[in-house]
């Protein structure tokens, strides 16, 4: 991948917890059952939405793509976690930290896309219900899916090659255990001006947008709802979305949090930026499929079916 005459290092070496070294053995345990339950729990959600035709409908399209997401994040970032943690193996090759980076990247876009697409879905349910049929069409969630796979994909891929075009000789040390474009730009000794633009750029056109459709389009469900008379009819229909809303809280929260503390936090000690950044690419593909499991009746129905066939 060298397109660009200037100097980078070989390897870049990851990052822990800083402070916490001695500790970090210890913490490999929880982190394998994480993995776990993010793997295997959102391999049972696909697995049971394949073979359980009743969950052949639009929301469980885009839980099925929400849960393919989540796998490829927890795949992208397994190999270098786990090695920093239980071998202390840290090094990593320059061009495979490049596409580490661009897949954790590409994977966060994509799931927040995917929480957009959830969101008009529950619009449409709550606030258009005689179309739903008509309006969400096997055509049109498979364009919706391949249009936030192309919008990650495109928006972000040139973020290697702005890496690629910088000199990095200030240090080839990182600041966690998988590689992240803010983190290897800092590494550069020449301008990142262009660097900071586009990733700004890249973050409002997609996460940014993203979550402004999905506060309007609840805002507008709220609106819905409360010209309802029915006081059971509201519940009802608010209880749509609560496996979103609570799946929406477990990307978002962690993301802001993370932003705020790089942004204000300067004197929060380093172990706290690295536990925040950690949260936000491991908690929600661990709690996405427990979410909806527990939330949505036809899934729990669909997951109870999968194994009794298997035990019979």
């Amino acid at each position: 991948m060298g397109l660009f005459n200037v100097t980078h290092p070989a390897f870049f070496l990851l990052t822990g917890i800083p402070g916490l070294e001695s500790a970090q053995f210890w913490l490999a345990g929880p982190l394998c059952v994480m993995y776990a339950v993010a793997l295997g729990g959102n391999t049972v959600v696909l697995q049971a939405m394949r073979a359980e035709p009743r969950l052949h409908q639009p929301m469980c399209y885009f839980l099925s793509m929400l849960s393919f997401s989540d796998m490829a994040m927890s795949v992208a970032t397994l190999p270098t976690v786990l090695r920093t943690f239980c071998l202390s193996a840290r090094t990593i090759d320059f061009d495979a930290c490049l596409i580490q980076m661009f897949l954790i990247h590409c994977f966060s876009v994509m799931e927040s896309g995917i929480l957009l697409a959830m969101s008009f879905d529950h619009y449409v349910a709550i606030c258009d219900p005689l179309r739903y049929a008509t309006v969400l069409t096997n055509e049109v969630i498979a364009g919706m899916g391949l249009a936030v796979t192309a919008q990650s994909f495109i928006i972000l891929f040139p973020l290697p090659f702005l890496i690629q075009r910088l000199p990095i000789c200030r240090s080839n040390v990182l600041s966690h255990s998988y590689c992240l474009h803010p983190d290897m730009m800092k590494m550069a000794c020449a301008d990142i001006t262009i660097n900071i633009v586009y990733g700004l750029f890249a973050l409002i056109f997609t996460i940014g947008m993203d979550l402004l459709f999905i506060f309007l389009s609840y805002v507008l469900i709220l609106y819905s709802v409360m010209v309802i008379a029915s006081h059971e009819e509201r519940i009802k229909a608010l209880n749509i979305c609560v496996s979103h809303i609570l799946a929406v809280l477990t990307f978002y929260v962690p993301m802001i949090g993370v932003s705020m503390v790089h942004r204000f936090g300067k004197n929060v000690p380093g172990f706290i930026h690295v536990l925040l950044s950690n949260n936000y690419l491991f908690v929600p593909p661990v709690l996405n499929p427990l979410i909806y499991s527990a939330k949505t009746k036809e899934i729990r129905r669909g997951i109870v079916h999968m194994f009794h066939c298997i035990k019979m």
